[in-house]
């Protein structure tokens, strides 16, 4: 199928000097990459990932709960994933 339809988009210059700079370090092109964004939204029916405010509290506990799992991980202990949920309800 040709390609002929344009897509025409404003964005401040760095973004888009960084993001294309990933999009070379991962071996794709801007329109391929564009590509790719549409044909997930059309498969999926919406956007292929969460988009949300973050929870500064919960981003917070998640860095160091990551910490610490690194630590443990390190030391040979293994959590399992339904401990890290009961320490977020209990942390209250």
């Amino acid at each position: 199928m040709p390609r002929a339809a344009m897509i025409h988009a404003r964005m401040e210059p760095e973004l888009k000097q960084d993001v294309e700079s990933i999009f070379r370090a991962l071996g794709m092109t801007t329109t391929e990459a564009v590509t790719l964004f549409y044909k997930q939204v059309k498969m999926r029916h919406g956007l292929p990932f969460a988009v949300e405010v973050p929870d500064d509290e919960l981003d917070t506990w998640q860095r160091e709960e990551i910490k610490k799992g690194l630590e443990e991980m390190r030391a040979g202990k293994l959590i399992d994933h339904s401990d890290v949920v009961k320490r977020w309800a209990d942390r209250q």
